[in-house]
């Protein structure tokens, strides 16, 4: 099954992808490679979901704001590609979570973004490499802010 039907089968509607908060391409498609610079978890009223895990925010609510992330990123390439079919596997993830000094559950919250990939790309292909990284702050005070490398099909 193709990532489009997927999506459908999953009864997930994409946003408009999200526009740059500043000077770079929220894409580059270098040879077979796509870059997706970082993406933040934008809800459909335009807002950032904030926070700081450990503090004001737990693991299930770092996971939904991390699933989050990674629809804005398939919105991203859908708008970019034309299609997520021409998505071939992810290559790497690269998460960052907002959190205390203690927090040690990066990985738990950066599932949200990878279960969602495996889902839609499928097992293999879905899954890729992947970080999971504290951090002090994000812009916006958003909570996660995840990068990725996908191969796709070149025209």
């Amino acid at each position: 099954m193709n990532a489009e039907s997927k999506l459908n089968e999953l009864g997930i509607k994409l946003q408009p992808a999200p526009k740059p908060l500043g000077l770079y391409k929220p894409i580059i498609v270098v040879g077979p490679l796509a870059y997706l610079s970082g993406h933040g978890p934008l809800k459909a009223n335009n807002q950032w979901v904030t926070g700081r895990l450990g503090l004001d925010m737990d693991v299930s609510a770092g996971y939904d704001a991390s699933r989050l992330t990674g629809l804005a990123m398939l919105s991203t390439l859908r708008a970019h590609l034309g299609t997520l079919d021409r998505v071939k596997r992810v290559v790497k993830l690269v998460g960052l979570v907002r959190c205390t000094n203690g927090f040690d559950k990066q990985a738990a919250v950066i599932n949200g973004c990878s279960e969602l990939f495996r889902d839609v790309f499928g097992d293999d292909a879905g899954v890729g490499a992947r970080s999971a990284i504290g951090a002090k702050s994000l812009p916006g005070n958003m909570a996660v802010e995840i990068e990725a490398i996908f191969e796709v099909e070149t025209d």
